[in-house]
């Protein structure tokens, strides 16, 4: 039989052909199978039908196939290997034992194995002798078999003993394949079934938890946006046809670049021309279902708001907000799932920090390609740089861009605040160098002298804020003598140059300035100062004649031995104590003196002299009037004098560093007086001390004082008008700021004798001509003597003061401020409201109504003057609010006019008819307030006549809020008018820290905490100002300390009404918050407060870190080392390597130290 019958006629492989040419028989040679024989298939035809007739019939939903049916054919095989050579006799001798133990393992076969072997066998004996050149060895050389190349195979008869011990094969040698349904293909579905083992996922999801609200499949789930549900009922007609959009094609003859052949659809053309088609309005519809194909689980809203932000950016590249909502869409984007996640397999991409920065910086880096001028993109590429380069690339970078734009002043500020933050590269002389590269650079654009960049609008106001963040800086770092000294020669420089020089540039102005410095003249503070002009015109005349005036004062040297009080206390604490001593008596720059014969050499500490090279690069000119006086208050402001204005935003919370921001100046005592001090947070020269300490040392040392009054001497000549007395009340301020330290210390000797100085300052100042008739110092010295507990002087005062104010009434701010303190400081003489008609209070408010003079109180007050005070007041209010001002100076007097008037008017309903009409009266105002400054807000463009109310609005606010404390002082009333008046103002003016601190005293005996904590909660969310963290975590602490004293108290057994727990995590974890955000990372007072709290509660490890974390932050500010040292006091040799390390001022060495206490 052949093997194709169509061809039965071809010859055998062996036979030659007949009758046939060489030609046909090559032609079917490719039919011939040299390997095929007739009778061996015969042979397999009939071995297959016996062995299928010697099988027992079972059901067929079995098959078995032993490994006995597989051996038969390597038996029959192994017959026909004798005839081959054999190239070891080890291996032959193996191999037959190994055939042996086969045979006896196969010995235990069933009774149809055997049957079925016994024919194999038979049919063996048969076979061709071709294939005996095969080898009986288990390896088969090619060598060997070289004429049998392609019939060569491997028989492997080696048994696996694994199969012996194991009940299946080893899972590694199966072939992994994923099961698709409980069915098999082939078999039929109604006779046959497979059963499959499935134990162990069984087990596996029986013992399976259900999943929490939290975990990633059910986040992801409720994260996704459902699918929009149409509604049924509704009848909808489906239409009748798929619409087609018609588009106009454009005419064929116009061409464009983009186009010059005139072939491309409008779609196309607008493409190219990078511009979004008007027929995508319609894609939307169809994104959902184009976004829904098998095996793709896309968020649709996501994508369209993805879309929407590539086309806005597309369509109008140089949108700069555009660009920068793409960036910040780029965080919501990655807390959402992904919009390209497979439904299949769960998705495992980590939504790392590095890859939302890599996005955020590829797309500012083609924003920058589209607007290659604009700064906020570039400072916003360099802050996404930050997250992941290196410090030095960094810097770079940021010299590039200053490079660049060296002209504007707010790229200045960020890029001197990244590297004051370095702390590896940080140092004192390298961060001092570069504030006056940046002023120098700044003051040659402003004078002109740089021709290749103008100068921006607001220069010169930015230039006085860096020149202060310096100073700033500079007394942080404990270089107290070169801050005061840069303060001493601007205002030299600027309020006592000469005509001569005026004409000048900068550069110029400073070389002529430097023989000055140097000459040894008295600078402004030291006696004798005549100032800059003084000495130039006296140097053309010939110089001074030098006059020898020994000083009369015996100088309150203090030895240097006697610094330390008691030698057996700890060293580090000897070390705090003299390092504060001499911080407190040495910011002064040291200079030698004449009248003692001394030379520079003679100053024991080098740190204390300035040289002029530290100053010469950071002197500014400044010519606007307003920043001169800005000059004046920040100088007055650092030495530690109460003023009206405030520091410059910018590098306010850098410079913020003392706990002093949450102190409530008699506010529990006299809640309706009590004193506001507009810059609390910030420690004055001289005043460093560490969180637990907290010396409440009184005003400065002898020379210290001597110092601030020269200065108000030399000041005031150079003022005149409004602000010499703003000049003069910011002296008596501060006399009566260091009374009322002395009474919160309780130092009744200290207390008497600042007394008799504050009473004998005031009335020299109200001596003079200016200020005799100057209402707000008679103010002052009246709230002087009242607090000094001296009523009837102080009443006496102010009667003296109102008589002679004459008949200005409610039209004169001053004379309405004056009357509304005398009345609210008798108010708080009040027990209760009973008889307050006919009190002296009542009497002042109705006189300031009347046009007549004013008359002191007897003890009587007739109805009909309060019936037509009141209606008086009525008429004031509403005219006011009705006043247009017209200049700046107008705005600012009818805002205090209305804060004034608002306050006597409402203190006037509160003790002749009640808290409710005071409260009505109060919230009549406030909302005036709040619709003009909507209205301000919507129309900031033309010229707004209430742009005093923002401020109005916060000042009435806290007056109602005081006067509703007092009355719950003295009367039983609900605690929710007082909170819902300070959240309403809070959410408009987060940064007030006077409303923050009335609104924790509000909250600090209320029991339950939620209403506050959603409410600082939101008010953290929106704002970016650093108060509401501040406040936030100061309520947390007087919480825990709360309860702390409830469940101490040794009274028994206590129920406690405040059942809280993790207190002192969330303390942490607003902490936490509060220094990630942008204003937070860089102040130091956040820093001091979160160590001070750690340590408290015991994590003495954990704060250890968060040291060495802070000062990264804020390497500059010495005051978190001096925390350390008394926190770790076992590390204070480390501590002041590292501060000498960056060059901080360290005035006590540890060298000194030692020689000190061995004497």
């Amino acid at each position: 039989m052949a093997l194709f019958p169509a061809f039965a006629g071809a010859p055998e492989p062996g036979e030659a052909p007949a009758g046939s040419s060489e030609g046909s028989r090559k032609e079917l040679d490719w039919l011939s199978n040299p390997s095929f024989s007739t009778e061996d298939a015969l042979l397999l035809h009939q071995r297959t039908a016996e062995a299928a007739n010697l099988t027992p019939e079972k059901s067929p939903l079995r098959r078995n196939t032993s490994r006995s049916d597989l051996s038969g054919e390597s038996d029959t095989d192994e017959s026909l290997k004798k005839s081959t050579k054999k190239r070891k006799k080890k291996k032959k001798k193996h191999h037959h034992s190994k055939t042996k133990k086969k045979a006896k393992g196969d010995s235990s076969s069933s009774e149809s194995d055997l049957d079925t072997k016994h024919i194999k066998d038979k049919a063996a004996t048969n076979l061709d002798d071709k294939t005996s050149n095969l080898t009986s060895n288990r390896f088969v050389w090619l060598d060997d078999v070289q004429a049998f190349t392609a019939e060569t195979f491997r028989i492997d008869k080696k048994s696996d003993p694994a199969n012996w011990a194991y009940k299946s094969l080893y899972r590694g040698d199966i072939a992994r394949y994923k099961r698709r349904g409980e069915s098999c293909l082939g078999i039929d579905a109604k006779k046959q079934c497979i059963s499959w083992d499935s134990t162990t996922s069984e087990k596996k999801q029986l013992q399976r938890r259900p999943e929490r609200y939290f975990s990633k499949n059910n986040v992801k789930s409720l994260n996704t946006d459902g699918i929009p549900v149409c509604n049924k009922s509704s009848p909808s007609e489906p239409a009748a046809f798929i619409p087609v959009f018609h588009v106009e094609a454009s005419d064929p003859s116009d061409t464009t670049e983009v186009n010059p052949l005139g072939i491309y659809d409008p779609s196309t053309t607008e493409w190219l021309q990078g511009k979004g088609y008007k027929g995508e309005e319609r894609e939307p519809v169809n994104t959902q279902q184009a976004f829904q194909e098998p095996g793709i689980n896309v968020n649709p809203i996501l994508m369209t708001k993805v879309e929407e932000h590539n086309k806005k950016v597309r369509e109008n590249p140089r949108d700069i907000q555009a660009w920068m909502n793409f960036v910040s869409f780029q965080d919501e984007l990655m807390r959402g799932p992904s919009p390209y996640a497979s439904m299949g397999e769960q998705e495992v991409r980590r939504k790392s920090l590095k890859l939302i920065l890599e996005k955020k910086l590829a797309i500012l880096e083609r924003a920058i390609e589209s607007n290659p001028s604009n700064v906020d993109l570039k400072l916003a590429r360099l802050n996404v740089c930050t997250e992941f380069w290196e410090s030095p690339a960094v810097i770079k970078e940021w010299q590039k861009l200053i490079f660049i734009h060296p002209n504007n002043p707010e790229l200045w500020k960020k890029y001197l605040l990244f590297c004051q933050s370095q702390f590896s590269t940080f140092s004192v002389s390298k961060i001092n160098s570069l504030y006056g590269k940046c002023l120098t650079t700044l003051a040659a654009v402003q004078d002109g002298s740089m021709v290749s960049h103008p100068p921006l609008p607001g220069t010169e106001e930015a230039m006085l804020a860096i020149f202060i963040q310096q100073c700033h800086f500079l007394r942080q770092a404990g270089h107290s003598e070169k801050a005061v000294s840069l303060f001493q020669a601007l205002i030299d420089f600027t309020f006592f140059k000469p005509d001569s020089v005026k004409d000048l540039p900068t550069k110029g102005q400073v070389e002529f300035f430097e023989p000055f410095w140097d000459s040894g003249e008295p600078r402004i503070g030291e006696k004798g100062a005549r100032g800059w002009r003084a000495w130039m015109h006296q140097q053309e005349k010939g110089g001074w004649v030098a006059l020898d005036t020994p000083d009369d004062d015996d100088e309150e040297e203090i030895d240097e031995d006697e610094e330390i009080k008691d030698k057996t206390l700890p060293k580090w604490h000897i070390w705090m104590d003299i390092e504060y001593s001499r911080e407190s008596r040495h910011w002064l720059p040291w200079r030698p003196d004449k009248t003692k014969n001394q030379a520079e050499e003679d100053c024991e500490d080098p740190e204390r002299q300035v040289l002029f090279d530290d100053l010469g690069p950071s002197l500014i000119q400044l010519s606007n009037p307003d920043i001169q006086h800005q000059l004046v208050y920040s100088f007055l402001q650092f030495l530690g004098v109460p003023c009206i204005s405030k520091l410059f935003p910018p590098n306010l919370y850098v410079a913020m560093d003392e706990n002093n921001v949450f102190d409530n100046v008699l506010s529990d005592e006299k809640p309706l007086t009590s004193i506001d001090t507009p810059l609390s947070g910030f420690s004055s020269i001289g005043h460093m001390d560490t969180m637990l300490r907290r010396r409440h040392h009184i005003g400065h040392c002898k020379d210290g004082e001597e110092f601030i009054q020269n200065v108000f001497h030399v000041l005031s000549p150079l003022f005149s008008g409004k602000e010499k007395s703003n000049l003069s009340i910011c002296w008596l301020q501060y006399e009566i700021s260091k009374v009322v330290q002395c009474i919160q210390t309780k130092k009744k000797k200290k207390l008497k004798a600042q007394g008799r100085k504050s009473k004998k300052l005031a009335k020299n100042l109200l001596k003079a001509p200016d200020n005799r008739n100057n209402l707000a110092l008679w103010k002052l010295y009246a709230y002087l003597e009242w607090l000094l507990g001296n009523t009837d002087d102080a009443r006496k005062v102010f009667d003296t003061a109102l008589c002679t104010a004459g008949t200005g009434g409610l039209k004169s701010p001053q004379l309405c401020s004056l009357s509304l303190l005398y009345a609210q400081l008798e108010v708080e003489l009040l027990q209760s409201l009973e008889g307050a008609v006919t009190s002296r209070a009542v009497h002042v408010l109705t006189k300031l109504t009347e046009s007549g003079p004013y008359v002191p109180y007897n003890g009587q007050v007739l109805p009909v003057g309060v019936l037509k005070a009141r209606k008086t007041y009525e008429h004031a209010l509403q005219d006011s609010f009705s006043k247009a001002p017209v200049s700046e100076q107008d705005r600012a007097s009818n805002s205090n006019q209305l804060v004034n008037l608002v306050g006597c008017y409402t203190v006037f309903q509160y003790l002749t008819v009640g808290i409710d009409a005071a409260e009505l009266v109060c919230a009549q105002a406030l909302e005036k307030l709040e619709a003009s400054h909507v209205q301000k807000c919507e129309n900031t463009a033309g010229t707004s006549s209430i742009q005093h109310f923002p401020t109005a609005l916060e000042a009435v606010t806290l007056l109602r809020a005081n006067l509703l404390r007092f009355h719950m002082k003295i009367s039983a009333y609900p605690l929710s008018p007082l909170r819902e008046a300070l959240t309403e103002a809070l959410k408009q003016f987060p940064s007030n820290q006077a409303l923050w601190r009335a609104y924790i005293q509000s909250q600090k005996k209320s029991h339950s905490a939620s209403k506050a904590r959603r409410f600082f909660d939101g008010v953290t969310r929106s704002a970016n100002s650093l108060e509401p963290w501040l406040f936030a975590i100061q309520a947390e602490q007087m919480r825990k300390k709360l309860i702390e004293n409830v469940q101490r108290a040794d009274v028994g057994e206590i129920y406690t009404t405040i059942p809280e727990t993790g207190l002192t995590n969330r303390i942490i974890s607003l902490f936490e918050h509060a220094i990630q955000s942008e204003n937070g990372t860089h102040c130091p007072l956040l820093w001091r407060m979160y160590l001070n709290f750690l340590v408290s509660v015991g994590k003495k490890e954990k704060s250890k870190g968060l040291f060495y974390k802070a000062i990264q932050s804020c390497p500059w500010a010495k005051v978190l080392y001096m925390d350390a040292v008394e926190y770790f006091p076992e590390q204070l040799q480390e501590t002041l390597d590292l501060m000498t390390e960056k060059e901080l001022r360290v005035r006590v060495p540890m060298e000194e130290l030692d020689l000190l206490l061995e004497v």
